[in-house]
């Protein structure tokens, strides 16, 4: 498979953390739903990843992804039971103490009032200098620090989160215009066939991702991808199809409504 990125798009990650992901006592709900509310802002995610709660695996990961520079979105792992590790994962990655926040503090105590202490205030202690995350269903709050966004495991908590997040703090990324995807495929034809075509695409189309997927069930055949602003796919995709047209290819439209 073979995609392009323009550099001006935000990168975007995800990592859901949980043992029970791994061990498939439970599956994960957090990746789909996170896809669909950054396209519905015109946003794409670019990578994933899946973690237990193994403190030094959670602590190295965290490192990579805070020099990274993308946006992150965490899930899991922030409550007050010893196998919640992720905020002494992050602050530990970050070389920071933890400390608690007080606005945290202040909704904890509004919430639970004296029921508050001693367990439910671990739950707002936080890498020194980051913000909360308001939680709309029990007010315990998430947290924010250097674009890496950590929710809580639970989706009715976690989404809503993400969406004030995503609202809040990077209208400015969210694409003006429609997004979509379009793809054809063309049969009797190999990846090699189209490397050249595809390349012309990615330079002369820097704003959209271009794809191409190779199948040989039925024999040899490619799946062409174009995403990105609805325009551009619409006009870039009729190119597509006239240059297929020309190298004397069969092809069809997919149904990526069919999933």
């Amino acid at each position: 498979m073979t995609e392009n990125a323009s550099s001006a798009t935000p990168v975007v990650g995800a990592i859901v953390i949980g043992d029970e992901i791994l061990s498939g006592k439970r599956s994960d709900k957090h990746i789909a739903k996170l896809i669909a509310l950054l396209a519905a802002r015109g946003m794409e995610l670019s990578w994933v990843r899946i973690l237990g709660d193994d403190a030094e695996l959670l602590t190295q990961n965290l490192r990579e992804s805070f020099a990274s520079g993308s946006i992150v979105f965490s899930f899991g792992g922030i409550g007050a039971t010893p196998d919640d590790r992720t905020r002494q994962c992050a602050a530990a990655a970050l070389g920071l103490p933890l400390e608690a926040h007080p606005d945290g503090l202040r909704a904890l105590e509004e919430q639970f009032g004296p029921a508050a202490r001693p367990q439910r205030v671990r739950m707002v202690e936080f890498p020194q200098g980051a913000e909360i995350i308001p939680n709309p269903v029990n007010r315990v709050p998430g947290f924010s620090i250097r674009d890496h966004h950590f929710v809580p495991g639970f989706p009715n908590m976690a989404w809503p989160m993400v969406e004030w997040v995503l609202d809040n703090r990077y209208p400015h990324l969210q694409a003006a215009g429609e997004r979509t995807e379009q793809a054809i495929t063309v049969f009797d034809c190999r990846e090699s066939q189209v490397i050249d075509l595809l390349e012309t695409f990615e330079r002369e189309y820097p704003m959209l991702r271009v794809s191409c997927l190779p199948h040989a069930e039925q024999g040899f055949q490619v799946e062409l991808g174009l995403r990105g602003e609805i325009t551009t796919v619409n006009t870039a995709m009729k190119r597509l199809q006239a240059h297929i047209d020309s190298m004397g290819f069969a092809w069809e439209r997919v149904d990526l409504s069919r999933g």
